[in-house]
């Protein structure tokens, strides 16, 4: 076993680790934006990680490119949708105890117009 070989164990671990904890958070976090924070803030060092793993089990640089997309895009995507969030939730003006999950309220149906 070789130092790459442990230090892609170590990424490889520790990105779990991360992606387990960015899934706590989500089911612990109650109101939109902390549940924003932790579900962006480790997934993406855990997908970094995970990546970096897979190079270092095999540092070829045609390898490398394709991880390299993959890693960026991630993080750009990661970085936007997190931004588009948290702007949908603040002119929501959404409350604190509110967990963003709630469906919006029944409205009834004018009058002399009955639903199907």
């Amino acid at each position: 076993m070789s130092v790459l070989d442990v230090a892609a164990a170590a990424c490889l671990l520790t990105g779990a680790v991360l992606a387990l904890s960015a899934g706590a958070g989500l089911m612990r976090f109650r109101n939109t934006l902390d549940r924003m924070h932790a579900g962006t803030k480790p997934q993406v060092l855990s997908v970094l990680l995970v990546l970096l793993a897979m190079w270092l089990r095999e540092p070829t640089l045609w390898l490398a490119g394709p991880l390299l997309i993959v890693g960026v895009s991630q993080v750009i995507t990661v970085s936007v949708a997190a931004y588009v969030i948290a702007r949908a939730a603040h002119r929501r003006r959404a409350p604190e105890d509110d967990d963003g999950t709630a469906l919006p309220p029944d409205h009834s149906p004018a009058p002399g117009r009955e639903r199907r």
